[in-house]
């Protein structure tokens, strides 16, 4: 991976689409809505569509991106850069109806953080936005991102969750996960629409995610966590490209894919190698607990092969954008909760 330095350079490592990301878009016809396209991974998911169909002279085809897009400036770049953008309230089944038909639909909406404060509102978000798109859209094939935090916590000297596993997991926010499912698998089973559960588990770009939170820890001497004591991770390229490629896995009934790493990163490790590459002593907390959110990727290196960005390539990555006070999105990932509380 090249030296990514700016938010530009960023972006455009994230929305850079694979050969795999082509053949799909070779082999799938019609236009793609990307809903919920205003959070962490949706612009550079659908940006990854449209260079993809530029790339193989599909100009005729539209990539929508439809989202409450709060910031304008956020509508304006996926605009630069040859998306439609819709601003919608998922919630109004009137907005939802009038959104532009589509074969192919990647749902991206949905809440996490706050649960504990409004509970209710993320189960509105999780499960009755999912029935007001099921039901709009139950023509077009389906992948929904749902999260690895389905499964209950597993013994770190286990295989990790696998995918026929029963969905027992902690927590309001998990929970609601599993509900988002179970509305999407009852459409797909009432009016046949091709769905898949795109489980993913620790995207990571430079702003986010796990390894952000362990180098910042690190680099502004606070104490790391290290109770949950292993993780696994996936560049967010890479989890993008699975999901676009996933539109050519959508079954009925529904089939589900855990999206993330094979290997397991030790959070203590994870600081320690931030400790030698930052310079920074790593102030450790905590001792490992027997148990985590750990999960069997098996199946989507069996479609996909593996990532195309290495755990050591994320790493370096990340501290270098630490180091130089490269920008963060402010949203901790809180992977040292376990019991499901965010």
């Amino acid at each position: 991976m090249r030296p990514l330095l700016t938010e530009t350079d960023l972006e455009d490592e994230l929305s850079r689409p694979t050969p795999g990301v082509l053949d799909t878009l070779r082999n799938l016809g019609g236009d793609i809505l990307v809903l919920g396209a205003g959070g962490k991974m949706g612009p550079s998911l659908a940006r990854m569509i449209r260079r993809g169909m530029d790339e193989l002279g599909q100009q005729d085809r539209t990539v929508y991106a439809a989202s409450r897009f709060t910031s304008p400036s956020s509508m304006d770049e996926l605009k630069s850069h040859g998306v439609k953008t819709i601003a919608c309230d998922l919630l109004d089944r009137a907005s939802v109806q009038a959104l532009p038909d589509a074969p192919n639909v990647i749902f991206m909406a949905g809440q996490k953080f706050g649960t504990q404060a409004v509970p209710e509102l993320t189960w509105v978000m999780n499960t009755l936005v999912p029935a007001i798109v099921a039901e709009r859209y139950a023509s077009s094939r389906i992948v929904v991102f749902s999260t690895a935090c389905v499964y209950p916590l597993v013994p770190t000297s286990g295989p990790g969750s696998q995918e026929d596993d029963v969905l027992t997991p902690p927590g309001e926010y998990a929970n609601s996960c599993v509900g988002r499912e179970r509305i999407f698998t009852h459409f797909s089973q009432e009016k046949g629409t091709p769905v898949l559960m795109f489980r993913l588990s620790y995207a990571i770009d430079l702003r986010y995610g796990v390894l952000h939170d362990v180098a910042s820890q690190v680099m502004k001497g606070e104490p790391v966590d290290v109770t949950m004591g292993q993780a696994n991770v996936i560049w967010q390229g890479d989890a993008n490209a699975r999901a676009i490629q996933c539109l050519e896995r959508t079954s009925h009934p529904p089939c589900a894919l855990n999206v993330t790493g094979l290997e397991r990163v030790s959070i203590r490790w994870l600081a320690e190698r931030f400790s030698d590459l930052l310079g920074k002593e790593a102030i450790i907390t905590g001792s490992e607990g027997p148990n985590a959110w750990l999960f069997d990727a098996s199946r989507s290196y069996a479609w996909f092969g593996p990532p195309t960005v290495s755990l050591e390539e994320m790493v370096a990555a990340t501290a270098e954008w630490v180091r130089q006070g490269g920008a963060s999105l402010g949203k901790p990932t809180h992977f040292e909760s376990n019991d499901g509380k965010f």
